[in-house]
């Protein structure tokens, strides 16, 4: 059956093992924002969207403040569904699930495997090794989860888009989000870039908006850096939410890169018809 999984780290099989695709949410965002995605991809891929403890269907769990622990609960969760003749598998993030993604391939890749048969980035620059702390150039603080008050910290998520007005506008239920949103702002500002061994041997897609300031395409070209297999930068008009409002595109694309990234004796086998 289409849709999303119920269980998005059990799904039920059929006769086509097809191919999971693993997506990660922003900064203070839920597997909701992938809800419409199911319908458009091939007919026998599953969407397992995640959700971090305290987001989304699992609000009710502590947050995790720190980008290692946040990783490692998305090892320990994935892990033991991969490999062992299961369905190929790859992983997409969008901003902060960007980065999930890439330190879950990352360490993957470390320990010896299974690997996803494509990884896709959106909305996150590249990493880079923080500038060494002198005395005369010491590490700037970080600012946004901590050192911004409400009013001006609800101004920045709206020219980013992506956080629904009601959330920003309404006391109540900002007051709720506001928690959520300030841990994952500090999961992103203290996470320190521990590079690979190498280039990741998965074939990695970029994607952005083309008037993205917190990603702009030039910071987003620095992931040709950290593939074997560089499918390259697919940039969309738009800003930081570029597919929000009509993510066809971009599934498409999404869609098109897995393809070309399976083996060849699976391509045409296992991904159905879009």
């Amino acid at each position: 059956m289409r849709g999303v999984s119920p269980d998005p780290v059990r799904p039920v099989r059929g006769a086509d093992d097809g191919l999971d695709l693993y997506v990660f949410a922003h900064a203070g965002g839920s597997s909701l924002m992938y809800q419409d995605w199911a319908a458009r991809l091939p007919a026998h891929w599953r969407l397992l969207a995640q959700d971090a403890p305290g987001h989304g269907l699992r609000i009710g769990e502590p947050l995790l403040t720190e980008a290692d622990a946040l990783v490692e609960h998305y090892l320990d969760r994935v892990t033991p569904h991969l490999g062992d003749g299961a369905a190929p598998f790859a992983f997409f993030g969008h901003s902060m699930g960007a980065l999930v993604a890439y330190e879950l391939t990352r360490r993957l890749t470390e320990r010896g495997g299974p690997l996803p048969v494509w990884l896709g980035v959106s909305g996150c620059r590249a990493p880079a090794p923080p500038a060494p702390e002198t005395p005369g150039n010491p590490r700037p603080p970080a600012v946004l989860h901590a050192g911004l008050a409400d009013p001006e910290l609800r101004h920045r998520l709206a020219a980013l888009g992506g956080t629904p007005a009601r959330v920003l506008d309404t006391p109540e239920l900002w007051s709720f989000f506001a928690p959520v949103i300030r841990a994952d702002l500090r999961l992103l500002e203290t996470w320190r870039h521990v590079p690979a061994p190498g280039r990741l041997p998965v074939p990695l897609s970029a994607f952005c908006g083309s008037e993205d300031a917190a990603a702009r395409p030039a910071q987003m070209a620095r992931w040709s850096e950290f593939s074997a297999s560089f499918l390259g930068l697919r940039p969309y008009a738009g800003g930081h939410f570029y597919f929000q409002d009509d993510p066809g595109a971009l599934v498409t694309a999404i869609t098109r890169d897995i393809r070309a990234a399976l083996p060849a004796d699976r391509a045409e086998a296992r991904t159905g018809t879009a």
